[in-house]
């Protein structure tokens, strides 16, 4: 098993690496449907239960472990879906359903015939391939649907391969899949109703789902034992890490869509204690996982496994409480690397390889997507779970002072100036999200392009609420992604750019991480917009952005601000555009 865990986690770091920026809120999606595999320990909780406690908590593991299935593959479905261009050739992706089918029929019809012993783990197996397959089909967008289905397949074959090794009885089966449709339906319903705007608040809520089954999971694995004294530390420690992650994930992953929702204040919570509050926890959750260790009788561990349960999810809620909103593309990635780590517990817990590859799998996907987030803010992941803004290369001194005054301009007088240039960069950020502009900068983008204009974007990594969610988002209003470039293509670009249309965006634009070694955002990779001939900042007013730092750009000579609601401002403009050039 640790052979599988190993390898698996070099895998599996090389497949998400792979995976192309603008495709990352998709990763995150189908990492959050492919978790949903905690299901499988939900299946062998109600095939073997000893209790009706055991059974309530594999039914709870198991109906929100498929709310996870059915919602994030919809999800990433949809996601992948807005990409299409109208010129792409035809698709048959769901023609790959006949191979699946036909294996699940001949892996149904092998095990039930006996002959087969090894045909359980073989299926695993072949599972566990195909769910790398479906993140590493991320890898461009020509190949990102059949990943989605590779995933998926892999998923199914996983549950299917889970049955058979555990031949339940009719009743049992009949329970499984009752369960699994009513989580089903709820998944369904949930990844219809999400919009590319409500993404990060959804996947959190998502992983919130995982943690849960993976607690649930456990503890019931722990009362379902006979005798607990005879447990080996190996599935001690499975249970307690599972039990322990999963509750810190839960907790966490409810103040995280808490705050992305706007249901709370996404300004950190700054108790003066906190430091030694969480040092306090964590030495609880610590002291709990240690009396577990010691494999007490079924009392004691339950005793001590609810102490860690309840001790490491008010750690969970305390620690992202204290970290604020500009934080939280972030946090996200590392709540998705926790679920992965929880499930794969759960493998080692139940000695399941499946659950093993896939958890180190979507660990390491989390892991990856949060050093790629943290060096696009240049941060440290410690100074981000502890909460609180700064930057690796602050200089610790007083920031600079910027003195000036904005210049103002106007719909018609930006309408004549993209007239007139040759070459525009447009850099959305999560105020376009929020006013839901991008249909009408889309038509605006159409109408400059047909004028024989060249029209591209620039989008910063950290850009929204989570890894991708401006890719989507501009996906969705049906933007070319060919002309949608990241930060690192872009770049130098802005030397020969005529004009750059800023929309909702602050801190990554801001040129003072460059300038000013004392800025709390030092060092921060950003856009170099202020390169360009002419820059127009569209903006609801000059306040600052999340981190709180204001922005010198606003105050060049080459910058006019054009305030108001972006989706307003947007159909103006793309309206004085078509007039001016059609």
């Amino acid at each position: 098993m640790f052979t599988t865990f190993a390898l698996s986690n070099i895998i599996g770091v090389q497949v998400v690496l792979g995976v192309t920026h603008a495709l990352h809120s998709p990763l995150m999606a189908v990492t959050n449907a492919i978790s949903g595999t905690t299901a499988l320990g939900g299946m062998h909780l109600l095939a073997h239960s000893t209790s009706p406690m055991v059974t309530l908590l594999g039914a709870t593991a198991t109906t929100l472990s498929t709310v996870n299935i059915v919602g994030g593959f919809i999800v990433t479905t949809k996601m992948l879906d807005m990409f299409k261009r109208p010129d792409d050739p035809p698709e048959y992706y769901h023609l790959y359903g006949i191979p699946a089918a036909g294996a699940l029929t001949m892996y149904t019809a092998g095990s039930m015939s006996g002959k087969f012993p090894e045909i359980d783990a073989a299926a695993a197996t072949m599972s566990g391939l195909l769910c790398i397959g479906g993140i590493g089909g991320l890898s461009s967008q020509k190949t990102a649907r059949l990943g989605a289905v590779s995933g998926q397949a892999g998923v199914a074959l996983g549950v299917a391969s889970t049955l058979g090794h555990l031949s339940p009885s009719m009743g049992s089966t009949a329970t499984i899949a009752g369960l699994m449709a009513a989580g089903g339906a709820a998944g369904h319903y949930i990844g219809h109703r999400v919009e590319p705007t409500s993404l990060p608040q959804t996947v959190a809520a998502f992983h919130s789902l995982v943690g849960l089954a993976a607690s649930s999971a456990a503890v019931g694995d722990f009362m379902n034992v006979a005798d607990t004294t005879q447990l080996d530390k190996v599935h001690l420690a499975s249970v307690y890490l599972a039990s322990v992650i999963g509750s810190v994930t839960f907790t966490g992953s409810l103040v995280a869509f808490g705050k992305l929702d706007g249901r709370l204040d996404s300004s950190p919570m700054q108790h003066p204690a906190r430091d030694q509050i969480n040092m306090g926890l964590g030495a609880a959750t610590l002291g709990a996982g240690a009396v577990v260790m010691g494999g007490p009788e079924a009392g004691t561990g339950l005793a001590a496994l609810g102490g860690a349960l309840t001790t490491s999810g008010i750690l969970g809620w305390h620690m992202t409480a204290s970290i604020g909103g500009a934080d939280m593309p972030v946090v996200i990635t590392v709540l998705n690397s926790y679920s992965g780590w929880a499930l794969c517990a759960e493998g080692f817990m139940l000695d399941m390889p499946i659950l093993t590859t896939v958890g180190a799998l979507i660990g390491c996907s989390g892991a990856a997507l949060t050093k790629i987030m943290c060096d696009a803010m240049n941060r440290d992941i410690v100074s981000v779970i502890l909460g609180g803004y700064g930057t690796k290369s602050s200089a610790g001194g007083k920031a600079m002072e910027f003195s000036g005054e904005a210049t103002m301009t106007s719909v018609d007088d930006t309408v004549k100036l993209l007239a007139d240039s040759q070459s525009v960069i447009i850099v959305p950020g999560y105020g376009l999200a929020v006013a839901k502009g991008q249909y009408p900068l889309k038509d605006m983008v159409d109408t400059l392009i047909k004028a024989g204009k060249k029209v591209r974007f620039g989008i910063h990594p950290v850009a929204g609420r989570m890894p991708g969610q401006l890719n989507v988002l501009l996906a969705e209003a049906g933007v070319p992604y060919d002309i949608v470039e990241e930060l690192e293509e872009i770049n130098d670009d802005f030397d020969e750019t005529d004009v750059v249309l800023v929309i909702g965006a602050n801190d990554t634009v801001n040129s003072a991480a460059e300038d000013d070694p004392n800025s709390e955002i030092a060092g921060m990779p950003v856009l170099r917009v202020w390169r360009s001939k002419q820059v127009i900042v569209m903006k609801r007013s000059l306040a600052a952005g999340y981190a709180g730092v204001d922005n010198p750009v606003f105050l060049k000579d080459n910058t006019d601000m054009l305030l108001g609601d972006a989706k307003d401002t947007c159909e103006k403009l793309a309206a004085g555009v078509k007039e001016i050039c059609l």
